[in-house]
């Protein structure tokens, strides 16, 4: 259950690939909203439509509608990804929204601009709606997932009840087919077919340009030498940021991409990738650019961070001066392993696919007993 059926997105990627997993073993169907992408074989596609309304009226409706169509065709098991009242397994992928709000504020300004954002906030129908469903979900939910340990601390700390119950952690993974290392000579045949220029690479990716820390970034660029430049791939607005980098004399250093669909190309022509985010559950990003052999870079409010080496995590409110030494410190030890796969980290589909098989498994011996 996800209000899209997509493949651009980080937990709407997940779903596909989980939904077509477990289609190869199972009758699955995937109960959205909206249906963005075909389904992967073998999946029934449940669509509830979208009224045209506002934001909190499409949340409730598809939560009504997500818990409606499941009690109806009784399913043996259901997973929630997204704002669903009732799940047998919920996989919890955002954190807390309460947590969200503390740590996502401080990418805006002191003052009147993050007093009035987090007024708007608290009020707006949309985000009570969803505080609800919330509190709802950890009360009723038999199986908790967090994709990251960082996660799983924020659910104790949003709701303390937890602490009586397990929550599991299964991390995402990269698809390392997809992402994978790349020759000197295929990182400059990728530059020129994107016609960047034979300079030294530094990369990032956002939606959300503030909450990414975009504006940290350019802001560090004075600070590494003339031959650095800034790839951002994402984003809906780049007008203020361009604006920002023309104050700073350094416009012809900054490119804007846009949406970007060969992520595995834009990786490759890069020298390093940093995420400077003031909140993420589990960046997917950032195991991309890992598996994709680059040094990386993120904050300690990032998740997938896990992964890196302790030197390479920073504070999301580091100043420019900071983060320009980090950037430099990493690119000198070169594309040496900054991976640490933590001991007890599952990852990726199959610790999903062998939960629903326990699961179901124990259903089957209650009916039988």
């Amino acid at each position: 259950m996800l209000p899209k059926l997509s493949r651009y997105g980080g937990v709407e990627g997940f779903a596909w690939r989980l939904a077509e997993e477990l289609a190869k073993k199972y009758a699955v169907d995937f109960i959205c909203s909206r249906q963005n992408t075909q389904a992967p074989e073998g999946v029934r596609v449940v669509c509830i439509g979208r009224p045209c309304m506002g934001k909190s009226i499409k949340i409730l409706w598809f939560a009504l509608g997500a818990e409606w169509v499941r009690r109806r065709n009784n399913y043996d098991l259901s997973i929630g990804l997204g704002n669903t009242v009732y799940q047998d397994i919920l996989r919890i992928s955002g954190g807390p929204t309460k947590i969200f709000w503390k740590h996502s504020k401080k990418a805006y300004p002191k003052g009147f601009s993050r007093t009035w954002k987090m007024i708007r906030r608290r009020l707006t129908p949309a985000n009570r709606l969803v505080l609800l469903i919330e509190r709802l979900q950890v009360r009723h939910t038999r199986t908790l997932i967090a994709n990251s340990h960082l996660v799983r601390t924020w659910l104790f700390e949003a709701f303390p009840q937890l602490k009586k119950k397990t929550v599991r952690i299964i991390y995402n993974k990269a698809d390392l087919k997809k992402f994978s290392p790349c020759s000197a000579a295929e990182k400059n045949a990728i530059r020129k077919h994107l016609h960047l220029p034979d300079k030294v690479i530094i990369a990032t990716a956002a939606t959300n340009f503030i909450l990414k820390g975009i504006r940290p970034l350019i802001e560090t660029l004075p600070f590494l030498p003339e031959n650095h430049i800034l790839l951002i791939a994402g984003g809906r607005n780049a007008a203020r940021y361009n604006r920002i980098a023309r104050r700073l004399g350094i416009t012809e250093r900054v490119y804007f991409m846009g949406k970007v669909d060969d992520m595995p190309s834009f990786y490759r022509a890069s020298d390093l990738f940093i995420l400077l985010t003031f909140y993420d559950a589990c960046s997917n990003a950032i195991l991309e650019a890992l598996a994709t052999g680059l040094p990386v870079i993120s904050t300690d409010t990032n998740g997938s961070s896990k992964f890196l080496a302790p030197q390479n995590i920073l504070n999301a409110d580091s100043r420019p001066q900071d983060i320009a030494a980090t950037i430099q410190r990493a690119m000198s030890n070169g594309q040496q392993p900054s991976i640490y796969l933590p001991l007890d980290a599952e990852a990726g589909i199959p610790p999903y696919t062998k939960l629903v098989a326990n699961l179901l498994r124990m259903k089957q011996q209650k009916i039988t007993e």
